[in-house]
């Protein structure tokens, strides 16, 4: 069956998820801003993935058509895959808007904070949290996104179902067999929160000092001493997971770091960012840590 998805964000995460999920054939709205959407609406969606092109035309609109145009209702998914940063913002701007409604949220966002502000205007009910696993990706140009990796997708409820009659658990399964036959590997875990902690265990180690040096993921992991510093940010991670009593372990961490030491060598969203000139994810990636040890007094 067809799903109908809003893509709030059109980046490099959100567009190459749009892109896969249209040359599915199912239904994919983006919202975008700027000379990006301009470039969106007037020759479409251009995706380079490893050296495969994918090209699409997709409607897209900012936020204000996005009111005027549709209801929140119209799709049977809003996936929000926007900065970390403009996710409270967004949330005051539409929020009347999904209110109206009682379509369910995903975030597939950086962070751990994401899916609390969504739920504060939804309904921790309507909330899916969601992350994307192993995948670099940015705007290159208006209307063009460049993507690598196996780019995987990890989703469930949250914070967690609320029993076998849960509304979402459905979705979720619909989800799951669209996303895989459109070629985006997927799986449903019923405990969100635990996969969101250890993406943010890689973000929080890697993050904030490839913007500081300008390295890549694996130099910086090889590095003899900004490895030892990449570990060390990710077991403050791990440590600070037990404010929020997710309670990650030692193999947690090094698995996470084993993970990341042998993935591409990529530039990380903060270090794009940085060159870029926009905003840094720092507040939700290392603020969200440095708040709960400070909560748990380390």
């Amino acid at each position: 069956m067809t799903l109908k998805v809003l893509m709030i964000g059109a980046g490099g995460i959100g567009a190459y998820y749009a892109a896969r999920l249209a040359k599915a054939g199912h239904s994919v709205v983006l919202t975008a801003r700027g000379a990006h959407l301009t470039a969106l609406q007037s020759a479409g969606l251009r995706v380079d993935y490893e050296g495969e092109k994918l090209d699409c035309r997709l409607p897209a609109v900012d936020h204000a058509a996005l009111v005027q145009d549709y209801q929140a209702d119209d799709f049977d998914l809003v996936a929000v895959a926007l900065k970390s940063t403009a996710t409270g913002p967004v949330m005051a701007e539409l929020g009347d808007w999904l209110r109206a409604g009682s379509v369910p949220v995903l975030s597939l966002q950086n962070g751990v904070d994401n899916e609390p502000m969504i739920g504060d205007v939804v309904g921790e009910d309507r909330v899916l949290g969601g992350l994307a696993v192993r995948i670099g990706g940015h705007i290159i140009g208006p209307g063009k996104v460049f993507a690598e990796g196996v780019a995987q997708i990890v989703m469930g409820a949250w914070p967690k179902a609320g029993g076998p009659d849960d509304s979402r658990l459905p979705l979720l399964d619909r989800l799951e067999s669209a996303f895989n036959e459109a070629g985006i590997p997927t799986t449903v875990t019923d405990n969100i929160r635990y996969e969101l902690w250890r993406k943010l265990v890689i973000n929080n180690g890697v993050n904030p000092l490839s913007a500081l040096t300008g390295l890549d993921t694996r130099s910086l992991t090889h590095h003899p001493e900004f490895g030892r510093i990449v570990y060390g940010m990710m077991a403050e991670t791990v440590e600070a997971s037990k404010a929020d009593g997710v309670n990650l372990s030692q193999q947690d961490l090094d698995e996470m770091f084993e993970l990341i030491s042998n993935f591409n060598a990529i530039k990380t969203s903060m270090l794009v960012d940085k060159e870029k000139g926009r905003p840094l994810e720092l507040d939700s990636i290392a603020g969200a840590v440095l708040r709960r040890c400070e909560q748990l007094g380390s």
